[in-house]
């Protein structure tokens, strides 16, 4: 490092965030940046984030040395395939996606010889969408999260983690299954309950959400988030999730009961327990 040309396939909130990253840090001295929106693509050209773009993922990674699929999960093993003979000797290829599981031994298995892919996710973003939504800045002193497989080298780990330390993220190394078990717990289950949340109030009493004060929307921002993106994340980790949608499912019965029982004084022993765990994060 730094990488003599990066591609940056999906220029959007993520990829361009990357992307002014390693052009503000000198990471790379030439960024190609790929995507299907022209305008979008035009926006990041001419905000100086990449040098060139492009529609062609193919032509995107010609000659680059560091290759991050920024796209949604559900299009990355494709992507991958479709770039693999066009890669590189010696190329690493990231990505930012919030599922891996199975996925990343998946896309390592088309990669060429002296190619390797390392999954990454970087615990960062919001619920906008787009390269005019990039953040100087993101990923400064967030999480990213790394999950080798058993055919990753050392070394190709050990870029991975100095390209993230040398954006401000702190490193830390997971195994992919153990990666979805958690983020179906602290990120998809959260994002399922507050699009629930939004539909609850809407179907019983229709335009309340806009007498909404500050507690509901902090509490569903997340539910503004593209829906086509979570509707792949839900499915592609649906078994992580289920189980705690169906624990929530049993913490708002206990509530419903003690409503329905007139029970204050067990109400609020369910409520102290949760103040107090949540109190807990902020320690």
């Amino acid at each position: 490092m730094p990488f003599a040309r990066a591609a940056i396939i999906g220029v959007g909130l993520m990829g361009a965030s990357l992307a002014r990253a390693i052009r503000k840090n000198s990471l790379a001295r030439a960024i190609a940046g790929c995507g299907r929106s022209r305008d979008n693509l035009d926006y990041a050209l001419g905000k100086g984030y990449v040098d060139s773009i492009t529609h062609d993922p193919v032509e995107a990674v010609m000659d680059a040395d560091l290759v991050v699929l920024a796209t949604p999960v559900d299009t990355l093993e494709a992507i991958a395939a479709s770039i693999a003979g066009n890669l590189k000797p010696g190329a690493l290829v990231l990505d930012v996606g919030s599922i891996k599981g199975a996925l990343v031994a998946r896309i390592q298995s088309v990669m060429p010889d002296g190619v390797e892919f390392v999954g990454c996710h970087p615990i960062a973003g919001s619920e906008s969408a787009g390269a005019a939504a990039s953040v100087d800045g993101l990923f400064v002193g967030t999480e990213c999260l790394i999950t080798p497989t058993g055919t990753n080298t050392d070394k190709a780990v050990n870029r991975a983690r100095e390209l993230w330390e040398a954006i401000g993220s702190r490193v830390r190394l997971m195994d992919a299954m153990e990666h979805d078990e958690l983020l179906g717990l602290v990120s998809h289950f959260p994002h399922m309950a507050a699009y629930a949340m939004i539909n609850a109030i809407e179907e019983r009493s229709e335009g309340a959400i806009a007498l909404s004060g500050a507690g509901l929307k902090d509490t569903t921002r997340i539910a503004m988030s593209p829906a086509s993106l979570w509707r792949e994340i839900g499915m592609m980790n649906r078994k992580n999730i289920i189980p705690v949608l169906d624990g929530f499912i049993s913490e708002i019965n206990k509530i419903r009961n003690c409503l329905e029982q007139d029970d204050a004084r067990g109400l609020e022993m369910l409520l102290r327990k949760a103040e107090t765990r949540r109190r807990a994060i902020e320690g």
